[in-house]
């Protein structure tokens, strides 16, 4: 695991594959939490018995929201940012769902720094980001992730 500890250390990765995560496995027990926290709850996500008869899929998938909010789980897995006052998700750009991500499946994040700014003492990051499916050569979905972090002076 990568640390990073300030402006400067973060920088020198800029242009450069950060790293990737350990792969997580989507369960039903979490698309199901997801559907409840979000109200979300079209069967083809939590209808196991109907996304078999009635899904392109022949199971049940996740949410694509789902999928991205695992960017900060995922990434502190590649990374340990240090002497943060605050760390603040900013935005997502050029976001794109390019597959669905059926129950079961394994996925793990790869992160790239493309850019890195000093906004007065506020570090702004944009870092491409691609969730791979284990054995699937279309990814879930890519974008560019952008954060904020405070560190401490």
């Amino acid at each position: 695991m990568l640390t990073i500890r300030s402006y400067k250390e973060f920088e020198q990765y800029l242009g450069k594959e950060i790293g990737t995560s350990s792969y997580h496995t989507i369960t039903q027990e979490q698309i199901n939490k997801f559907s409840d926290a979000t109200l979300d709850h079209q069967w083809i996500h939590t209808d196991p018995k109907r996304a078999e008869t009635e899904s392109p899929f022949k199971t049940t998938i996740a949410h694509g929201y789902l999928t991205l909010s695992l960017i900060p789980y995922l990434w502190k897995q590649i990374v340990d940012i240090q002497y943060l006052k605050m760390e603040i998700n900013y935005g997502m750009d050029k976001l794109r769902f390019a597959q669905a991500v059926m129950v079961g499946s394994e996925v793990r994040l790869q992160v790239k720094l493309v850019d890195i700014i000093n906004l007065r003492g506020v570090t702004k990051v944009t870092m491409r980001v691609e969730l791979e499916i284990k054995g699937q050569k279309k990814s879930a979905f890519t974008g560019e992730a952008l954060f904020l972090y405070h560190f401490i002076d």
